[in-house]
Parts: C-alpha cells; structure tokens; sequence
C-alpha cells in the first residue's frame, strides 16, 4: 500500500508565544556575545540546530549530514579533481534530497506505467517523512560546493562557518535562499547592530507578521480551503475569487515568511536579500520571476539554467533550457505531476514571450501584459494549490460554467482580498520608507511601536496558528 511523503510542520513558527521566547533569549545571548566572534557563531548554530529540531530532533542529523557533505566538498577541492568533487558531492547532496521528497512520487509514477501496460507489480513503498527545509537547506549545500569551485568563496579550513551559513535559523525551513557567495563574507566582518538594521528589523517582522496572521489565514480559512475543498459545489464566480484569493494567500504567506526571516536576520546583524517585489504588478512572465522569489529564480538562473547553456547554443536550446530549467523548478517544489504541469506553463510562457520578443510593453501594450501575465500566473496557481489533477481540472470546468454566486462569503474576506493589491501597487519602497522614517524616531518610541503593531495583528487575526505554505517544499 503506498503512503505518500506526509511534511510536518516544526512547532517553533515565527508566529507563536514559543518563538516569542526562544529569539529575544538569542538576540540578547548573540549581542552579549558579540566581542567573541567563534562563540557568536556557536550560540547561533546551536540555536540553529535547537529551532530546526523542535518538531523532530532526529532530523538534526540529515541536516548536519548535508553540512558536512558541503564542507568536505569544498575542502578536497583544494587538492582533488575539482570538477570531480563537485559531480559526487552535488549528486549525493540531489540524492539525499530525492530519497525523501521523491522516493514516493517516483515509484507511485512507476507502478501506474506498469499497471498501464497490463505488468502489476508490488514495489516497495513505504511511509518517508518529508523533513521540513529540505529543498531549502540543500540548495544552500549545493551553493556552497559551486562557489568554492567558481572560486567565488575560499573553502573553510573548519566546518563551523558552513555549518552556521546552512543551519541559520531565520532563513532554514522556507528561504529566503541564500548564497554562499553572499553570506560567507558576512562572518568575516565583526557584527554591528545598528539603528538602521533595528528599523528593518522592526518593520519587516510587523510587515511579515500582517501578510501571514491576517491577510494570508483569513484567506485561506474563509475563501481558499472552502473553495478547493469542493470546487463542485461553487459557482463560477466563487471558483474565480478562490483562484484569486490563492494568488494572494501564498504572496502574503511566503513573502510575509521572508520579511520575518529578512527582519530577524538583520536583528542578528546580518543582510539578506529582498526576496520579494511586487511580483503581481510584472507585465511579463520574465518580470514576474524577477519579483517572485528572487532567491530561487536566481539559484535556477546560476546553478541551472546557466550550467544548462543558458541562450548560448541557438533558439530551440534556450527554449528547450527555459523549459527544462522551470519544469525542474516545479519538480523542486513538490513531488507531484501538478507541479511539473506548473513548471511546464511557466516555462512553456517564458520561451513564448522569447519568441514573440515580448519584454512588458508600454502604455496599452503593457496594461494589456499584466492583464495576461496575471491570469496565466492565477491560472498555474490552480494546479500548484490543487490537492490532486482532478481537483484542478474540475476547478477549470466549474470557472468555464460562468455561474454567479457568492453562499455565505463575508464582505470582510472581499476586503481581506483587496488588501494584497495595496502591496503590489502602492509604494514600491514602502517598507524601506518606513523604516527609514523609524530609525529618525527615538529607540524607545520605535520599540513602542513595533510592540503595539504586533499586539494590533494578534488582536486582527484568526485564532489558531497556520503553518507557512512553504513548509512543504
């Protein structure tokens, strides 16, 4: 009998009275610490390790495995093969990944090839606990073995800064994902805490807070669930606003992850990119995947796409690349045929807009790209949201009805709904600005502040505590 991947969520989510604890007691520990950059680093990796193995501490293992993997990698770079090294330590780094997140999907695929050609056979299946982070933490292995090779980071005598680059608790189970080349320099220069990394700070955690514990349950408990639970029993009207209010949960559910992570990240004195800019205001596809996920569609760009041949060798070779590179990228979010199909729209649009010359237009021809860079990107949402092909198929038939009806849904979840728009066309700079504006203010009055804005989102929000889409993956 088969039994699919089954994710776990950790039980230290940002959101939580448990984190509320566990990163004031690091804040202070890490500052107190700050004049003995090696024990810093210590606190932060044990911290590190105790946040990740809180839902289950056994997988503290497989993590420091894929750490050590990493590090060894580029210490026999030195000496060795380097190409050599870096072929067998990205392939046992692939396989650790593919034994937990794809071992199921693999043999499911093949036993329904087998049944189609009339062969039954018993394969071994079991149950496999998909750990959470794994995608993340792998990538960010993988990150560090190239840069070694492209020889963008020297490679670490000890593990211990590479343990810490691939362990750090803010960015560990949903990104953003960061690159060696990036953060490795950062352990080099002492750590500073400034006015400015405290307002960042401070607004990117309340800006993420709100995304997730507001706009993104709400969505999700009285639109979206309700919605892909049984699209049959909906209207074409409310199929649509499902489809929209899933485009806006998972922009405010993962880039409200990312402001937190970004925010608690800057708070330990250290910069990660922005992994998120207005990507639903992109007037082409291309646009669209340099503001959705900018860490992951950059790590596609460096680390596949580009290895790949990129657009080097002709027109039919890059769309085949595009194409190649997005249906993997699909493959690397879930194990399911939904997210190849997802991946396959996505890069399928990409080496169409290439064709065409398509770059977002002006004036008209721009409005009219949004328009259907938008509904395509809602479209693709329903197979990534979708529990199953048939889910998402039925959801297609049910919005080609053009049946009108809203049940029982509240005016506050139309408004709830509109909110995500004033992110994606407001200000573009709009939590820079404000913490800018922040750090002019006294310390205590910014603390005050921060303090009521999140006291004001836990009042606002839905009871309970929902884990972050991108715990999945």
């Amino acid at each position: 009998m088969l039994h699919h991947f089954t994710p776990v969520s950790p039980a230290l989510l940002f959101p939580t009275p448990t984190f509320a604890i566990f990163f004031p007691l690091v804040f202070a520990a890490a500052w107190a610490l700050r004049e003995r950059e090696v024990a810093r680093k210590w606190l932060l990796l044990g911290a590190s390790y105790v946040f990740y193995g809180w839902w289950d501490w056994r997988f503290c293992f497989l993590l420091l495995l894929a750490s050590l993997v990493a590090w060894a990698a580029g210490l026999a770079q030195r000496d060795g093969p380097r190409k050599g090294v870096v072929t067998v330590a990205v392939i046992a780094l692939l396989g650790i990944l593919a034994a937990f997140k794809y071992y199921g999907f693999f043999l499911q695929s093949l036993q329904d090839g087998l049944f189609a050609l009339g062969l039954q056979r018993d394969l071994p299946f079991m149950q496999i606990v998909l750990p959470v982070g794994i995608s993340f933490f792998t990538f960010q292995a993988i990150s560090y073995v190239v840069d070694v090779y492209r020889r963008e980071v020297i490679a670490r005598e000890a593990p211990l800064d590479v343990l810490l680059y691939i362990a750090l608790f803010p960015q560990l189970v949903a990104g953003p994902i960061v690159r060696a080349a990036d953060f490795l320099p950062q352990l080099e220069r002492r750590a500073e805490l400034t006015r400015a990394a405290i307002s960042v700070g401070f607004t990117l955690i309340a800006f993420g807070l709100f995304k997730k514990m507001v706009v993104a349950n709400y969505l999700a408990v009285d639109l979206v669930d309700p919605v892909f639970l049984d699209p049959q029993a909906q209207s074409s009207l409310m199929l649509l606003l499902g489809t929209y209010g899933y485009a806006m949960q998972i922009y405010c559910d993962f880039s409200g992850y990312s402001d937190i992570a970004i925010g608690t990240a800057a708070l330990l004195g250290f910069h990660f990119q922005k992994n998120f800019d207005q990507p639903y205001r992109a007037s082409s596809l291309q646009d669209f995947w340099r503001r959705w996920h900018i860490s992951l569609s950059q790590w596609l760009r460096d680390y596949l796409y580009i290895p790949l041949g990129g657009s080097r060798f002709g027109t039919w070779k890059t769309y085949s690349n595009l194409l190649t590179t997005m249906v993997l990228g699909g493959l690397w979010h879930g194990a399911a045929w939904n997210f190849l199909i997802w991946g396959a729209i996505h890069g399928a649009w990409l080496a169409t807009e290439r064709a065409l010359g398509w770059r977002g237009g002006t004036g008209a021809g721009r409005m009219l790209g949004w328009l259907v860079t938008f509904h395509l990107v809602c479209a693709a949402w329903i197979f990534f949201r979708a529990a199953d092909l048939d889910v998402a198929l039925t959801m297609f038939a049910g919005l080609a009805d053009f049946t009108v009806g809203t049940g029982e849904l509240a005016w506050f979840t139309l408004v709830v709904l509109f909110v995500p728009f004033l992110f994606q066309f407001g200000p573009r700079m709009l939590a820079e600005n404000v913490a800018a504006k922040l750090t002019a203010v006294p310390l205590w009055l910014a603390g005050g502040a921060f303090i009521t804005a999140i006291l004001v989102i836990v009042w606002l929000s839905p009871p309970g505590t929902a884990p972050f889409i991108y715990f999945q993956f």
